[in-house]
């Protein structure tokens, strides 16, 4: 089958939804299922960073607070109030606020949505492979194994099982 043609231009919030939202092995998953990611780089056949828009529902987190060894991460903020959660602590953002990650410093952080309202913001990233990122709350490895395939971890080495 021939790749599909992408769009020139899009309305971001119109766009398909990631599914499933994660990749992660549960415990986990479960708790980052309210998020609603739209991909947008995937969506006009991008390789080498990907974008999404996310929204945070209240009581939510994007993720498990994580640290890349590879990948630069940035996220700009468009509505709400969600907390970012970084060794450093915890810092409040607000519409226009952006923050940046980068790779291999070993700074683990989310994004927690303590308000009532959702939070929505974009996630810019690239895609260098093969990558690797340590969760240091939740003792799990995410990486690329030898068959190139992304899996998950857990300290001892055992791998978690989808």
């Amino acid at each position: 089958m021939a790749d599909a043609i992408p769009p020139i231009a899009a309305v971001a919030a119109e766009a398909p939804k990631r599914e499933p939202v994660t990749t992660y092995p549960e415990p986990f998953a479960s708790r980052v299922a309210r998020n609603v990611k739209r991909p947008l780089g995937e969506l006009f056949g991008l390789t080498h960073f990907g974008v999404n828009l996310t929204r945070l529902p209240p009581g939510s987190m994007s993720a498990l607070r994580h640290a890349h060894l590879k990948h630069d991460e940035f996220v700009y903020v468009l509505e709400g109030h969600p907390v970012l959660v970084t060794d450093a602590g915890d810092t409040p953002l607000a519409p226009g606020m952006c923050a940046g990650f980068r790779a291999g410093t070993g700074n683990a952080h989310h994004l927690v949505n303590r308000g009532d309202a959702d939070a929505v913001y974009l996630e810019i990233g690239d895609r260098i492979r093969p990558e690797e990122v340590t969760y240091p709350d939740d003792g799990i490895l995410g990486r690329h194994g030898p068959d190139g395939r992304w899996g998950y971890w857990r300290k001892d080495g055992t791998p978690y099982r989808s």
